[in-house]
């Protein structure tokens, strides 16, 4: 059973930079592709970003593509997302997930809490 634990959230002004980290436990993370997705309030949870299980093979949601980058530390089991020049429509609630090399959501077997991430105009 793999159990993760995001960290990194809080209020940032538009234009403004966050890093969240998402640390795994439990399972061999070196083996398992990791994805980011976020929630705002009333819609449904979108796709934000995903990493192969090596870090080499990354893809990005359009809205965030440039701005956003996923990484990972295989040796520290901790997968992040560096957000950069964030706008107010990246205010949400923003989740780690393990298990597969996917957009979609469905096909995550292991998720976060999730954490909060609210930007100002």
């Amino acid at each position: 059973q793999v159990q993760l634990v995001e960290s990194g959230g809080g209020l940032v002004q538009a234009g403004g930079s966050l890093r969240l980290s998402c640390a795994a436990s439990g399972g061999t993370f070196s083996t398992y592709p990791m994805g980011w997705f976020r929630q705002a309030p009333g819609k449904e949870r979108e796709f934000v970003a995903r990493s192969h299980w090596s870090g080499g093979m990354t893809s990005y949601a359009d809205s965030v593509k440039d701005r956003f980058t996923i990484s990972r530390d295989n040796v520290k089991n901790t997968v992040y997302l560096q957000m950069n020049s964030l706008k107010p429509e990246d205010t949400a609630v923003y989740y780690c997930a393990a298990g597969v090399y996917s957009t979609i959501s469905d096909a995550y077997r292991y998720w976060g809490q999730g954490t909060q991430v609210t930007v100002s105009s």
